[in-house]
């Protein structure tokens, strides 16, 4: 295990760590450029044009300038290393305010906001430096305002330079709190290829634009905290530095001294310093972490042999190399016939396409784990879509105390046909266990009929079955959504009587625990009615529809590349496998896309999913994780066409079931 672990670190530092560090360089050596623009625009004097820029350019090789680049470069580097330890490839989608409330209060990202604010006015401190005049300092000389003798020289606080420090800690946790609710620790990786310099370049208008913005936002809440809450601090720091108050001033936790248009641009300003500065290392490691990286179908050596794809796809490495090896696995599938012949060659001496069997598997792997997902959604949601039924009662009627009719007797009456869970929709019983049902037909299914239900064992709630009785002596309780095979005994016949209970066995079941259970049941369900109707608690617990949808899909650009490496790779197959080693594995291929077709477009059926995707505003903050559903399902049905157009009419030759040879054939006449 430590010897896995380690090779998996390895494999990290290999792939991650230069990206890493030409990151970071870049961000320190555009850091002397952006501090060049922030001391020119610091001392901006347009009435005197010549005197602003020869000032400026002086400023620029003064000892305070250089210090202050050198210390810029250290917050650099420790933002980067925030960037690298706190990146994710699957967004984290909080589905609740009270989700995102923990997310905010977790000691990460606790530690994350501390170490930001401090970083925020470590700058804030040398823009203050850099910007000289009345924000320098934090101990200015000062004479006392009412002095009869002459006047003794004290040491004043200097609140603007108190205020340049503060409105740089908020800064720095504001970016940390929409760093965390903005998801702005996910990597999105590009659709079309490019090279950096071009994505850097085409992203900077947006960087400038989007960092002017967002100061002038954190500015004025910055201003209105200082309006209630800057008494505080300035009296505890002039209380422990001894430092005195002048008070020919007007303090800036006034209207008055708030509205100082010098004060607020060199704020400003100081914010934009700030998050250009943060926002380029951020910007160059997203694009240096999502840049494609090759690794070899075939060993060269033997000490390659944990690099290879097929090795990496199979094995269970960081997020970040699993996506980096799809992304290559779909470039590979389109772009490098050498490279795919690679993939179809044979083992020797053997003969066997390994390298095939390891690519299909962990994709076929992924897709089928994408369609339990959904199932187990669909299922929940047709469970809470179903009318809940009071807990049950044991009841005996006085004129036939005998006759007693318990839940799990109700099930037994209807047994012979019931199947499994893993088989209750067609969903899944062409790939996994077929069923001798017509076609279209969903056993079990919270899709399927009640007709149908009541015919293969299942009850539903819609029917007459569920909640109403035969006998005006017998009340049950509503039948479980679900029930497996394993609960229900399968001797018997369909058209048997109810079993009749003696009273001795009444008489034990009414002292077994089920009882507890079932008031415990009731108790619960009182006190969640209760909470339900208290707007406050309902506001932070209630969960938000599109935000659970897209959190089911976070992942799904992996099954994206999955879906459009193996369609590439299937639909190349046809004029470049030689030896056929991808007919084998193609009724599976088929019926793992079909059947995820069907789970996929049932799933946008449900009322609480939206046909049509969003809006994407654009914003240097990439959102894209919010249409990933719908790009998945377009590539899902972009692959079957890819097969079926370069197939044809030999696809009748495959092995799949019935309803799949008539969605085939839906594809084959482009009718889908």
């Amino acid at each position: 295990m430590e010897a896995e672990v380690g090779r998996q670190r390895a494999l990290l530092r290999q792939v991650l760590g230069w990206r890493v560090a030409a990151a970071v360089a870049w961000s320190v050596l555009l850091l002397p450029v952006c501090t060049a623009a922030f001391v020119v625009l610091s001392g901006l004097d347009p009435f005197h044009p010549v005197r602003w820029i020869s000032n400026s350019f002086n400023d620029l090789y003064t000892s305070y300038v250089i210090f202050c680049i050198l210390l810029m470069s250290v917050v650099i580097l420790v933002i980067s290393v925030f960037n690298v330890e706190f990146h994710a490839v699957v967004p984290s989608i909080p589905c609740s305010r009270l989700a995102l409330i923990g997310k905010i209060i977790h000691p990460q990202q606790v530690i994350h906001s501390v170490v930001h604010a401090v970083m925020g006015m470590l700058v804030a401190w040398c823009a203050a430096v850099m910007t000289k005049g009345k924000f320098q300092f934090l101990a200015v000389p000062c004479t006392p305002s009412e002095s009869l003798d002459d006047a003794v020289p004290q040491m004043c606080l200097n609140e603007y330079h108190l205020f340049f420090l503060l409105s740089g800690a908020f800064m720095g946790y504001s970016y940390s709190l929409l760093y965390l609710i903005n998801n702005m620790n996910y990597l999105p990786f590009p659709i079309i290829q490019q090279y950096k310099y071009l994505r850097f370049r085409r992203s900077l208008p947006l960087l400038i634009k989007h960092s002017c913005v967002e100061s002038l936002y954190f500015v004025r809440n910055f201003c209105v905290a200082y309006y209630f809450f800057g008494y505080i601090p300035k009296v505890w720091i002039s209380t422990t530095m001894d430092l005195h108050i002048d008070s020919k001033l007007h303090p800036l936790d006034t209207l008055t001294g708030l509205l100082d248009l010098s004060l607020f641009y060199h704020a400003w300003l100081c914010g934009v310093f700030l998050l250009i500065t943060w926002y380029i290392a951020w910007l160059l490691f997203k694009i240096y972490a999502t840049e494609t990286h090759h690794f070899p179908v075939q060993p060269t050596f033997a000490e390659e042999t944990d690099q290879c794809l097929p090795k990496i796809l199979n094995s269970n490495p960081p997020l970040i190399i699993k996506f980096l090896a799809l992304q290559d696995l779909m470039l590979l599938s389109q772009y490098s016939p050498v490279r795919r012949q690679e993939v179809f060659s044979l083992s020797q001496p053997g003969g066997h396409p390994h390298n095939w069997t390891a690519i299909s598997r962990e994709c076929l792997s992924l897709l089928s784990d994408l369609t339990q997902r959904l199932i187990t959604q669909q299922e929940a949601a047709a469970a809470n879509g179903r009318a809940k039924q009071p807990a049950g009662e044991l009841k005996v009627s006085p004129q036939t105390p005998g006759a007693v009719v318990t839940e799990d007797m109700s099930f037994q009456s209807q047994r012979p046909n019931i199947v499994p869970r893993a088989s209750m929709s067609s969903l899944v019983k062409s790939s996994l266990m077929p069923l001798k049902t017509s076609p279209g037909s969903d056993v079990g299914s919270p899709f399927s009929s009640p007709a149908l239900n009541c015919k293969m064992g299942i009850l539903d709630v819609n029917t007459p079955w569920h909640g109403s009785v035969q006998s005006p002596h017998v009340t049950r309780r509503g039948p479980k959504l679900w029930t497996s095979g394993s609960d229900l005994q399968m001797n018997g016949s369909h058209h048997e009587s109810f079993p009749v209970l003696s009273a001795a066995r009444v008489h034990s079941e009414a002292v077994q625990p089920r009882f507890i259970y079932t008031w415990l049941q009731n108790k619960q369900e009182l006190i969640k009615n209760f909470l339900s109707k208290r707007v406050l608690i309902m506001y932070f617990f209630s969960k938000h529809p599109e935000a659970s949808i897209q959190a089911i899909f976070s992942d799904a650009q992996m099954h994206i590349w999955a879906l459009e490496g193996l369609s590439h790779l299937v639909a190349a197959s046809f004029t470049e496998d030689q030896f056929g080693v991808v007919q084998t594995t193609l009724p599976a291929i088929l019926n793992t896309l079909l059947t995820l077709q069907e789970v996929v477009d049932r799933y946008f059926k449900l009322p609480h999913v939206s046909s049509k995707p969003p809006r994407i505003s654009g914003s240097l903050v990439d959102t894209s994780y919010k249409t990933l559903r719908f790009a998945l399902r377009a590539s899902l049905k972009t692959a079957l066409y890819r097969i079926t157009t370069v197939f044809g009419e030999h696809l009748n030759a495959v092995q799949v079931s019935t309803e799949h040879k008539k969605r085939l054939q839906q594809f084959l006449e482009y009718k889908e």
